[in-house]
This record gives C-alpha cells, structure tokens and sequence, in this order.
C-alpha cells in the first residue's frame, strides 16, 4: 500500500512538473500510444485526428488544463489534455515509431532508468495493467453510460 502511494506521488509530482513548463509558442511531444486531437476543450468535442506517440507539436495557446497543438504531418490543428504532452522528446526505437515497452514504460510514467531502479527494490507485476490498457470504450458508449447513469458531464 506504502509503496504505491509513493509511486502515484511520483508519477503525478512528474506529471505536474511537466504540466508547468509548457508554453504558447514551444514545440513539445506527444506521450500517449493514441491522442485525438478535438474541436473544442471538451472530452466529447470532435475529433479531427490523431496524434502518436512521439509526435512533435506546437502549442498554439493554453486554455486551463487544455492546450491548442499544431502538428506538422498530418496537419492538424485542435486541442488536447496538457497531461499528454512533454517538453522532453520522446524517444522511439529505430526513430520511426514506439516499440510497445516504450509505450507501456511511459503510460506508467517511468523512464527506462526509474524502471530499472524500481525492478531492483521491488516485485513488479504489470500484468493487471497490462490487461486493461487493451480495454477500449468508444465515446458514443461513454456518453451513453453517462447518460444513462444521469452521471455530470464535468468539463464541456
């Protein structure tokens, strides 16, 4: 229990580190495997496109936890939760694309060096995460649960 309050305190003191350095203007990287681009700040605004893992963006302007990004190819231009993006580059194996540990590593916030440190101190059994990464919900089903449970909308 002890340690994973520590480890979720990590991965948010990251995640917020990284949240406070973005700014209009910079180019930072996408960190999620898939990351739809939307029209507008709300989770079930359109979606324009996609971005990868690693993708480069420009931050166009913030608005809160949102930022509007400009990709170069595909072009696309909307927005996407701050919490995807780092000013540090992704790297990705061969310079093409993320292999799936890479991916799986960053989902879990670490680096190949916080992993390593980790795995020498710990038992480490991702095989629950693991089996629910492959879980998907489309939008339309989340909209209908939330409809359905009359739960609240939170950010439009």
């Amino acid at each position: 229990m002890k340690r994973g309050m520590i480890l979720t305190c990590m991965t948010l003191l990251l995640a917020s580190a990284a949240f406070a350095q973005i700014r209009a203007g910079q180019t930072v990287y996408v960190t999620a495997k898939s990351l739809p681009v939307k029209s507008g700040t709300g989770f079930f605004a359109r979606t324009l496109g996609t971005l990868n893992y690693g993708d480069p963006v420009t931050v166009v302007r913030l608005n809160g936890k949102w930022a509007e990004v400009r990709s170069g190819s595909p072009q696309i231009t909307g927005w996407v939760a701050q919490t995807n993006l780092s000013t540090k580059r992704v790297t990705v194996s061969g310079g093409t694309s993320a292999s799936s540990k890479e991916v799986a590593m960053a989902g879990k916030g670490f680096t190949e060096e916080v992993e390593r440190a980790y795995k020498e101190n710990h038992t480490v059994d991702y095989r629950a995460v693991d089996a629910m990464e492959i879980e998907t919900v489309s939008d339309d089903e989340l909209l209908a649960f939330i409809r359905e449970g009359r739960l609240s909308m939170g950010d439009e």
